[in-house]
C-alpha cells in the first residue's frame, strides 16, 4: 500500500516521547491561519511511497530510537486522512516494538478506519485549535465538533492523549477561552500532558513561496508574560 508524503524528518525531538523518527503525511482539510505546514494542504502533492520503504527508513534509525525511548510519529498536513495506510504502517512497527504516535488535529468524523488505526496507536498527540467553535471556524475554516468529539473518543478507549494549544496574539490567548479550554481538558482521564505552543512566523515563508498571502501579517510572537499567563491558567509547569 502506498502513501502520500510530504517529508520526512529523522531526529524529532518535540513530536512525543525521546527521538522520533517523524513522517509528515500530505493533505489536510483544515485552512489554518497559523499553519506552518502550509505545503502539505494539497491532498494531490507529495511522495507516493509504499509502507515497507518507510519502514526501512525507520529501521536506520533504529538504534537513537530505542535508546531514547523514542518511536515514530506521523504528522502532516492531517494524518487521519491516510488511517489504512497507517494502519498497515503501525502494523508493522508493532511487531518490531516501536513506539507509535500519531499528531493530529482530530479533524475528520471517527471512521471504522480511524477506530482501527488507534488500535496500533501508542499515543495521540491531539491539537485543540480553539474551544470557541466560531473562532475554530475563523482561525481553521472548520468548526471545532469533530475535534473535540475526537478527544472525547480518545477518552472513552482509554487512550494516551497530549493536548497541544497554539498560543497566538488576539485568537487564542482570551483568557475565557483559555479556562473553557481548561475545563474541557478536566473532564478528560487520558490526558498525560498539555503542552502550549507559542506562535511564531517560522513557515511564513512557505505561504510566500506558494505566492498565497500570509493571513496572520503583522501579528507577534506572544510575550513571556503573556505565555506564563495561560501556563497558569492551563496549570501548566
Amino acid at each position: 500500500m502506498q502513501g502520500r508524503i510530504h517529508s520526512f524528518e529523522s531526529f524529532g525531538t518535540v513530536d512525543g516521547p525521546g527521538i522520533r523518527f517523524v513522517v509528515f503525511m500530505q493533505g489536510c482539510p483544515l485552512k489554518c491561519k497559523y499553519c506552518h505546514n502550509r505545503d502539505t494542504w494539497n491532498v494531490d502533492k507529495g511522495m507516493l511511497v509504499n509502507v515497507d520503504e518507510v519502514v526501512k527508513k525507520v529501521l536506520r534509525e533504529k538504534t537513537f530510537i530505542d535508546s531514547s525511548n523514542g518511536g515514530v510519529t506521523v504528522s502532516g498536513g492531517e494524518p487521519l486522512l491516510q488511517a489504512p495506510f497507517l494502519t498497515e504502517l503501525f502494523k508493522k512497527l508493532k511487531e518490531l516494538n516501536i513506539h507509535t504516535c500519531i499528531d493530529t488535529a482530530g479533524s475528520l468524523p471517527v471512521s471504522q478506519e480511524i477506530k482501527e488505526l488507534l488500535k496500533y496507536t501508542d499515543l495521540v498527540l491531539l491539537d485543540i485549535k480553539h474551544i470557541d467553535d466560531e473562532k475554530a471556524k475563523d482561525l481553521t475554516s472548520m468548526s471545532n465538533k469533530n475535534n473535540l468529539d475526537f478527544a472525547k473518543y480518545l477518552n472513552n478507549i482509554g487512550k494516551p492523549m497530549w493536548i497541544r494549544q497554539v498560543l497566538v496574539p488576539g485568537y487564542t490567548d482570551d483568557k475565557y477561552d483559555l479556562q473553557r479550554l481548561k475545563a474541557f481538558i478536566d473532564t478528560l482521564t487520558n490526558v498525560e500532558k498539555v503542552e502550549l505552543l507559542p506562535y511564531h512566523e517560522l513557515g511564513k515563508y512557505k505561504w510566500e513561496e506558494l505566492g498565497v498571502k500570509y493571513p496572520l501579517e503583522g501579528i507577534k510572537s506572544p510575550s513571556e508574560e503573556d505565555i506564563q499567563v495561560a501556563k497558569n491558567i492551563l496549570e501548566i509547569e
